[in-house]
């Protein structure tokens, strides 16, 4: 067993487990389930977390250099550390759709979009299920899910109109991180965005290059043909001339 086979044989799992773990934890947040419902809800989110345990310890057993193996999965870290990132796992399966690629330059544009709007959906439904529940029960304004989602939309993008915010200490913790990663995405979106313009800009001028160069190629084939049929009708009347002259 390699580190690319278990990472091979786990991409699914996780994506599963992933899932798991969003609908557990939407229940557990918006549902509130009691007695027996609330230890299902709670099995449901901590099976998928002893899943990302295990895959993060065996693949960091399985790696060839473990320290640059740790210093490149710091996300995976994260991932097991923070439930807001648990979900974020979903992404993994935009990794094996290889229905994008079809050419390169696009292939890697077009999954770039799909991960960073995958990203941002995950990211402020994932953020407003953290921040309701750590909201709970305090004075904030942020009592209910729709409020959550609310505050999470004018959150990442960085709006902030101020008619609710968290008051407790992750609360406050959660958006920080979300703003954080609003302006990132922002950032991904632009540069994005701007290489599409590049790479139009420059296609469109390899195009008129080439037709440029296609046109000098028929003119000079063209003055070619001319240039022999002068010389031709030159050739006939020197002929014609020489056969006067020898006639006189």
């Amino acid at each position: 067993m390699n580190s690319e086979r278990w990472q091979h044989i786990m991409e699914w799992p996780l994506v599963v487990a992933a899932l798991v773990f969003l609908g557990a934890y939407s229940w557990q947040v918006i549902g509130q389930p009691t007695g027996t419902r609330a230890e299902i809800a709670l099995a449901l989110v901590v099976v998928p977390w002893l899943v990302f345990v295990i895959d993060y310890v065996v693949s960091l057993v399985l790696a060839e250099d473990r320290w640059t193996w740790f210093r490149h999965h710091v996300f995976d870290l994260a991932v097991i550390a923070l439930p807001l990132l648990r979900p974020l796992r979903v992404l993994r399966a935009i990794t094996v759709l290889h229905i994008l690629n079809r050419t390169v330059g696009t292939a890697v544009r077009g999954r770039i979009l799909i991960y960073t709007a995958s990203a941002s959906a995950l990211l402020v439904y994932a953020a407003a299920l953290a921040v309701l529940d750590a909201e709970r029960g305090t004075e904030s304004a942020i009592d209910t899910f729709p409020d959550a989602i609310w505050w999470a939309f004018v959150t990442v993008t960085t709006v902030g109109y101020g008619d609710m915010a968290p008051v407790s200490g992750v609360g406050r913790m959660l958006a920080v991180c979300l703003m954080l990663g609003g302006i990132a995405l922002l950032g991904v979106v632009t540069g994005t965005l701007a290489s599409w313009i590049v790479e139009r800009v420059s296609t469109d001028a390899e195009e008129n290059q080439s037709a440029t160069v296609a046109h000098i190629h028929a003119l000079e084939e063209t003055i070619a043909a001319l240039t022999l049929q002068i010389e031709a009708l030159g050739g006939q009347a020197r002929k014609g001339s020489e056969s006067l002259s020898s006639e006189r």
